[in-house]
């Protein structure tokens, strides 16, 4: 069974910058795709970012320039950089992985099967 943690979320202010990451166990991490996804109150769960296990990464318009994932293979962990951030980008965020969820931007949430709990961002203006 796939287990995934993540870890780094928090509060900052408008323009400031945050970490995340996620750790998986109980997988074959380097044949698996690791994406990031966020959902904000209220609203559907959305894909942010996405790095195949070719390590191809793929960010969807809203966060591209300012956000930047990538992969520790040595230590089976995935890593959301965010930058520049604003009010828009609150939510909780998700790490989540498949072995073959598609290349389509943005990420379809339903095509991957394995999630981590969650950690939240908050951003103030």
């Amino acid at each position: 069974q796939v287990q995934l943690v993540e870890s780094g979320g928090g509060s900052v202010q408008a323009g400031g910058s945050l970490r995340l990451s996620c750790t998986a166990s109980g997988s074959t991490f380097s044949s698996m795709a690791m994406g990031w996804f966020r959902q904000a109150s209220g609203k559907e769960r959305e894909g942010v970012a996405t790095i195949c296990s070719d390590g191809i990464t793929n960010y969807t318009d809203y966060v591209k320039g300012r956000f930047s994932i990538s992969k520790d293979s040595d230590h089976d962990s995935v890593s959301l950089q965010m930058n520049s951030l604003n009010s828009d980008d609150t939510a909780i965020y998700y790490c989540a992985a498949d072995y073959h969820p598609g290349r389509a931007q943005p990420a379809d949430p339903n095509l991957y099967h394995y999630w981590g709990q969650g950690t939240q961002v908050t951003v103030s203006s």
